[in-house]
């Protein structure tokens, strides 16, 4: 049943351009899909990740410009964390400053130094020094050096009133070991070289729940290697009287969701088919791509989406 990790996690933006830019520019994310949400074809569903965006490199938002900003509170994912190297500590943040953000002082967790800091629209993000990197594939156009990149999620950290009834599912279904705590801060781990391979479990009772807005995190996906492992997930997720949805086509990867008890959306997503499906790896990203079923409407959806700048600005 095991997980390999983390497959993707999508937020909610309501400044496309501002968001666009501070992945690439600030990040050194690549853009590597331009689409549309496929249950609401009048947003943009943006991707970014390492060259070709693999599992456990992918961040993804929706264009949901009237959205209102959103607040933090338990029943959520409060904050994304990317794995950097151990040695670009003082580089990350340098460069966050020199961009005009304000991370916070480098704190210590389980041993890792953290840099702590909140994208333009308040989502907390973090970057985690790592001595042993998860391999990702180096985007040629980055503004970050590549001895410095970003080597995908870390992991996430979820705000929850009671941690039992996620942990079950992390140990029992996902294949995750809890490996320590901190305080009131629990971590799963699931073995294994590939990126995304922490969930931490933060217990804030009494603390109140969300507002779901702009800045908030979605939903969570996990890995699953094919449709059999996905549909047992599925069926185990069912078994523990969690409805889960049916098999989804979202084009690039296969998903079903469900929601914890503790009220944070999982999604378990398929490693295949990947972004290269229908754009080659050298032109990811570049160009507005619709699902086959909403191409006879592209005339219509490009005329209501609002104008974005995909690429880098020259220099």
């Amino acid at each position: 049943m095991k997980t390999a990790g983390l497959h993707h996690i999508t937020a909610v933006t309501r400044d496309l351009q501002t968001n666009i830019d501070f992945y690439q520019q600030v990040l050194g994310q690549r853009l590597v899909k331009t689409t549309v949400n496929f249950d609401d074809p009048g947003a943009y569903h943006l991707y970014y990740g390492d060259y070709t965006g693999v599992p456990g490199t992918a961040m993804t938002f929706f264009g949901w410009l009237n959205t209102v900003p959103g607040k933090v509170g338990t029943g959520e994912t409060q904050a994304v964390a990317y794995s950097i190297p151990q040695h670009s500590v003082s580089y990350w943040n340098a460069r966050l400053k020199q961009m005009g953000f304000s991370p916070a002082r480098v704190e210590s967790r389980f041993g890792q130094d953290v840099i702590p800091f909140d994208d333009p629209e308040g989502m907390r993000m973090e970057l985690v020094a790592e001595e042993n990197l998860p391999a990702v594939e180096a985007w040629p156009g980055s503004p970050v050096p590549e001895e410095y990149e970003l080597h995908g999620f870390y992991g996430v950290s979820l705000w929850l009133d009671e941690i039992e009834s996620t942990s079950r599912i992390l140990s029992e279904i996902l294949g995750y070991q809890q490996i320590g705590q901190e305080g009131n801060r629990y971590r799963f781990h699931v073995p294994g070289d590939a990126p995304g391979k922490v969930v931490d479990l933060v217990h804030k009772p009494n603390t109140g729940r969300g507002i779901f807005g702009a800045s908030s995190i979605h939903h969570v996906a996990f890995r699953a290697s094919s449709d059999e492992h996905q549909q047992a997930i599925q069926q185990q997720v069912r078994k523990m009287g969690i409805q889960a949805t049916q098999v989804i086509d979202r084009q690039y990867f296969r998903s079903v969701y469900f929601r914890t008890p503790g009220g944070v959306l999982f999604e378990i997503a398929t490693d295949q088919p990947g972004f290269t499906v229908n754009e080659s790896a050298a032109e990811l990203g570049s160009r507005l791509v619709l699902p086959p079923w909403y191409e006879s409407r592209r005339d219509e959806i490009e005329a209501y989406l609002p104008p974005i700048r995909r690429s880098l600005p020259q220099e």
